[in-house]
């Protein structure tokens, strides 16, 4: 199964590339098929590309969502 995930992009590269941040990783991505995209917005990125710009207010209720997801399957702390 792959994931489309949100990131915030933090800095705009040469040739159409993207430094973005996913949860405190760094990536450089690919903005070939986007259009428009500015520091600071939400793309949804797939293997390395951006597919998308996202909403803020909609990335951020599906970071938290991931982040639950994460709280739900991590072993409990003893």
């Amino acid at each position: 199964m792959c994931l489309a995930i949100p990131a915030r992009v933090v800095e705009l590269l040469p040739d159409d590339a993207a430094t973005v941040d996913l949860g405190g990783v760094r990536r450089r991505i690919s903005l070939a098929l986007v259009d428009d995209v500015a520091v600071g917005d939400y793309v949804i990125v797939h293997v390395g590309y951006a597919l998308n710009r996202l909403d803020p207010a909609e990335a951020e209720r599906t970071l938290a969502l991931f982040a639950e997801a994460r709280a739900l399957a991590a072993p409990p702390q003893p």
